[in-house]
């Protein structure tokens, strides 16, 4: 088992008071944003070896593979580490986005090399050759636009704007009127795309168009029986004037989840994360294309290919409790799963699930983990890897502590 050190980023919208107080360590005074917790190339965790020497966590698994990772991960996905984990703190909202399948990522990545751009060109889409499907475990509230709603539900919404608007006399925006047309189109992936592209294209009369609301939901217009999304809009252009996420955000769910509930997002899925804190867990992989509420690169015609205009649900995660009592998140991807370990003073230890390598990270209190290689302490914010070749791990209660330990473990979804 090796302790790591994580590095953090430092991104505009990040908190800048909540990762520090959940990890227990000195804030830095500016924005923190995420944790990453795993070994991609970007930014890999530290590993610390026996001797006290330092590696990076992609060098040290690079060395043994199979040792590391387990035979079974390495050829399922190569040998790298699956999956990235992230403690993600949202003070601002996050770009809209959505991210490519595998083989979109793959072919993009290609074709990017292929044309020479730079790996750190701003104006890149692919960064690697992977997918990122994606969950989010909620530590505190956490609210977020995720996925298309049924067209008849933001039919609604924009309806109402259009009443709002003719009630304040100035008219409804050519664009609010041909995006409720759109969204009565009988075909649910036409009304959505047709909804969608129209509104992305921006340009002044989307601009136009959302000062007009925005001046008058501010000016008293009712926001009921819409007001969580009508909310959002405000708050969004607070942040992005005009952009053409604002409106956007009245084609997708909006959710609020409260904390220890989990959502998961397979590619294809238009999404933004807006305020809170929580345990991210994805494929290992930085693409992201970006449609909105971002000074960014948007690459437009490329966003379009990506998308899946379908509504769906939200799709919930819900925990399922094993045979022998952990704590699972399980996502239909192969790449990852999540496990929380709640430990009562005191308390018996729980077997750490493990398929392949694992990762983990102390929220609250302190833990000991113990396997037939060795065993190791750790406290609040600390975190570890834990090679394949190590299992089985048990996490234990540290011996006369009276503080409940809680702590996220990831590991591949390989069944053995």
């Amino acid at each position: 088992m090796y302790e790591i050190d994580n590095v953090l980023r430092t991104y505009a919208w990040g908190s800048t008071t909540a990762i520090a107080g959940l990890l227990d360590r000195p804030a830095s005074g500016g924005p923190e944003a995420e944790v990453w917790i795993g070994a991609h190339p970007d930014s890999p965790s530290v590993a610390t070896r026996p001797d006290g020497t330092t590696v990076p966590l992609d060098e040290l698994i690079a060395g043994d593979p199979g040792h590391f990772l387990g035979d079974a991960s390495v050829a399922a996905f190569g040998p790298r580490l699956p999956f990235l984990a992230k403690v993600l703190a949202a003070a601002k909202p996050l770009s809209l986005q959505v991210h490519p399948s595998l083989e979109q990522a793959r072919a993009g990545f290609a074709r990017e090399n292929g044309q020479g751009v730079p790996a750190d060109a701003p104006h890149r889409n692919y960064r690697d050759d992977n997918h990122k499907p994606e969950m989010i475990f909620a530590l505190t509230p956490f609210d977020s636009l995720c996925g298309f709603r049924e067209p008849a539900k933001s039919r609604d919404v924009f309806l109402h704007l259009a009443g709002c608007l003719e009630l304040s006399g100035s008219g409804v925006p050519q664009i609010l009127t041909q995006v409720i047309d759109d969204l009565s189109l009988p075909e649910e992936d036409a009304a959505l795309r047709t909804a969608f592209q129209r509104l992305i294209a921006g340009g002044a009369g989307v601009q136009e168009a959302t000062a007009r609301v925005v001046e008058a939901l501010t000016s008293g217009a009712p926001m009921a029986p819409h007001q969580p999304e009508l909310s959002t809009v405000l708050s969004l252009d607070s942040e992005y004037p005009g952009d053409p996420g604002v409106l956007i955000s009245l084609l997708l769910n909006r959710l609020s989840l409260q904390p220890g509930e989990a959502v998961y997002l397979p590619a294809g899925k238009v999404h933004a994360y807006l305020h809170g804190l929580g345990v991210e867990v994805m494929a290992s992989s930085d693409n992201v294309l970006r449609g909105g509420l971002t000074p960014k690169f948007v690459d437009v015609p490329e966003l379009l290919k990506t998308v899946v205009f379908e509504s769906v649900e939200v799709p919930m995660l819900r925990a399922e409790v094993s045979e022998l009592g952990q704590e699972l998140y399980q996502p239909p991807f192969q790449e990852f799963q999540l496990q929380r370990i709640e430990l009562l003073p005191d308390g018996a230890p729980v077997p750490l699930a493990q398929s392949g390598a694992a990762v983990i990270i102390v929220v609250e209190g302190s833990v000991y983990l113990d396997s037939p290689k060795g065993d190791l302490r750790l406290g609040r914010g600390g975190s570890a890897f834990l090679p394949a070749a190590d299992a089985p791990v048990n996490v234990h209660p540290v011996s006369g502590s009276t503080d409940t330990a809680v702590a996220f473990a990831v590991t591949t979804a390989l069944k053995a």
